[in-house]
């Protein structure tokens, strides 16, 4: 299905955040990893927490859900031998489980996505998890990959952060449950350091002790750990929230979100603040994001390593902003569901947008009278592309048409929902 995005000058109106996708798929799998019955609330429904929920049942959990909670009874350090297990699109998903999967004898990832999530390459994780003696048959890199593995040893461990924390991630998932000790050292830099922080942060929830140095590249793991039994609540989603409060700031505008919890470890929090260094008008108390936009905003400089899954929006405001934006230390933006910076900015110059890319940083040259429209724009089956294109759609002189514009269900199956009750015009039509 396509999306036509048609001019907008106004939005109003309040809406509830959806619930963090990077919370729920990493409460669902220590849930899954404890021995006994959890409880999480709000959890998110996604396709990334759907194929998470789905994998973690054909490992041997029970869960039962209803609208407000999920009760998971896990499988522990005993997860069932099955042949294959089907992520999705899910990269996330995909790197947490192969390490979870080495517990497993013989497993197969297999590629649902070719032209998308099997072009992501996962050469790190699989050397690190060679490391622990675990065997894995690959593509290069890529799916389908086969994880042959039933008794990985802890010991010390080297993994590179410079490509995708998930590799560090799915590591941290893994070894408290080893007979052995573990000390894990993260060569290269490590991109996204923040989503690092949130899975430490559920990891003791969990009842995991973790140590860890204060610039996240050394850990000591204690083996023979746990995971504990537990009540969870997910808090609002601020990488989807970040769309529609960028679609407020370059619109006139009076938008509420609630459920965005100030003091959240969720890195893409800064859109509140650079929406504030860009002069957009706007509140934040009480677990509430209010903007009142006036369609007008300043460029901005912003290191965007640390908001990773927001950068996409802010970008989308900058287009109309009055002056050059810069977003730099981005580069890890290119090793997601497609390129988020060539493929996104291709189609950004197509609608009219003055863009230019580096390596690692997205250049913006604002048009505060609007951009042309008018096209048709392919996202490349990208969530965050989408939402993001359908930003520019509402400050465009004419309509424009985003291909395959379901694929955003991929994180926010309600955005365009939420759009449409905000006042957005937007419709669905055949493709």
């Amino acid at each position: 299905m396509d999306i036509i995005v048609s001019p907008t000058p106004v939005l109003n109106g309040e809406i509830q955040a959806l619930s963090s996708k990077n919370y729920t798929t990493r409460y669902l799998l220590v849930a899954a990893l404890a021995e006994g019955t959890s409880t999480i609330y709000y959890p998110a429904h996604s396709e990334d927490s759907d194929a998470m929920r789905r994998c973690i049942r054909d490992l041997g959990a029970v869960i039962s859900e209803d609208d407000e909670k999920i009760v998971i009874t896990g499988f522990g350090r005993s997860p069932r031998d099955v042949k294959e297990l089907n992520v999705g699109n899910a990269g996330a998903v995909l790197r947490f489980l192969m390490a979870v999967t080495a517990l497993c004898k013989d497993v197969t990832f297999v590629n649902t996505y070719p032209d998308s999530l099997g072009k992501r390459p996962h050469d790190d994780l699989i050397t690190a998890l060679g490391q622990l003696g675990v065997e894995v048959e690959h593509q290069n890199g890529r799916l389908p990959i086969r994880i042959k593995g039933g008794e990985p040893k802890g010991g010390k461990i080297k993994v590179s952060g410079a490509v995708s924390s998930q590799y560090l991630s799915a590591l941290l998932f893994l070894t408290p449950l080893l007979e052995e000790d573990s000390e894990i050292e993260v060569l290269d830099d490590l991109k996204s350091k923040v989503v690092v922080g949130q899975t430490l942060e559920v990891l003791e929830q969990a009842g995991i002790v973790i140590h860890a140095s204060e610039d996240y590249m050394h850990f000591t793991v204690p083996g023979r750990q746990s995971y504990q039994a537990k009540t969870y609540t997910v808090q609002g989603d601020y990488p989807g929230s970040a769309a529609v409060l960028a679609a407020a700031a370059v619109t006139k505008s009076d938008v509420a979100i609630h459920r965005l919890t100030e003091n959240s470890k969720q890195g893409e929090r800064a859109i509140v603040d650079v929406l504030r260094m860009m002069d957009v008008p706007l509140t934040h108390e009480n677990d509430i994001v209010r903007v009142q936009g006036n369609g007008k905003l300043k460029a901005v400089e912003f290191d965007g390593d640390t908001a990773t899954d927001a950068v996409l929006a802010m970008v989308a405001a900058a287009v109309f902003a009055e002056g050059t934006s810069r977003f730099y230390n981005v580069e890890n933006l290119r090793y997601k569901e497609c390129d988020r910076i060539t493929d996104y900015l291709t189609e950004l110059r197509k609608a009219g947008a003055n863009v230019e890319e580096r390596q690692s940083e997205i250049i913006v040259h604002g048009r505060p009278e609007g951009v042309e429209g008018g096209v048709e724009i392919n996202a490349h089956y990208d969530h965050r592309v989408i939402m993001a294109l359908s930003i520019v759609g509402l400050r465009s002189k004419q309509p424009i048409r985003i291909k395959d514009a379901h694929h955003v269900a991929k994180s926010y199956p309600q955005f365009f929902d939420h759009m449409a009750l905000l006042g957005a015009s937007v419709e669905w039509t055949e493709n």
